[in-house]
């Protein structure tokens, strides 16, 4: 990876605020190329060209700057989801949107969709008053999609499931360990086939 002299972490900015958003940036491009498991605020010092004492004027620690990659890419995918919720469309066209743009988040964000799972957690009480979590959009897109209900099952188990089914695609997709080739569904539409199945399934339940 390139020194980060030029641009936003350039040191002549430094003095303007600007050294909190270039570690950030610093740290989303080397998780997105090298993964989680590596990046130290050491590292993020070098990329950025400052001595690893100066990051404590912005973080207390690794940890302080992977909870605030992980609260800006929190809010992103909220953002995205919203967009997908309130698209155009049948309901069901609107929810099988919002699992394409959660599984598109996961590829296209992987430093922030890292960071989310990495951290403690970022819980709804965190979000900016008056916005919903991804997880409760998931809740109200299922209710307003399957307006049977799920034959007394709760909508938040049901979209429990459904995150779960998601994310075990983008992990394994982002791993490389999803089968490829002629005939092999992909990740979309593995997604959308084991959606209708748990709502499906959880629907005839007793």
């Amino acid at each position: 990876m390139r020194h980060w002299r030029d641009g936003p972490g350039d040191r002549r900015n430094y003095h303007h605020g600007n050294l909190k958003e270039a570690l950030v940036e610093a740290a989303r491009r080397f998780i997105a190329e090298r993964g989680i498991g590596g990046f130290t605020l050491v590292e993020a010092a070098r990329l950025v060209g400052v001595t690893p004492a100066a990051l404590y004027r912005h973080f207390r620690g690794r940890e302080a700057l992977l909870e605030e990659l992980a609260g800006r890419g929190f809010n992103e995918l909220a953002s995205r989801l919203a967009r997908a919720l309130t698209s155009r469309g049948t309901p069901l066209e609107r929810f099988t949107r919002m699992g394409e743009v959660y599984l598109a988040f996961a590829e296209e964000e992987p430093a922030y969709y890292a960071a989310i799972f990495e951290t403690r957690g970022i819980h709804a009480a965190e979000m900016p008053e008056g916005r919903p979590s991804p997880f409760d959009l998931l809740v109200e897109a299922l209710q307003a999609t399957f307006t049977d209900g799920f034959g007394g099952v709760t909508p938040r188990f049901i979209a429990l499931e459904v995150w779960a089914l998601a994310h075990g695609l983008a992990t394994l997709s982002a791993a490389g360990h999803l089968p490829t080739g002629p005939g092999i569904p992909d990740k979309y539409e593995l997604l959308r086939a084991g959606v209708l199945a748990l709502v499906h399934g959880a629907s005839r339940r007793e």
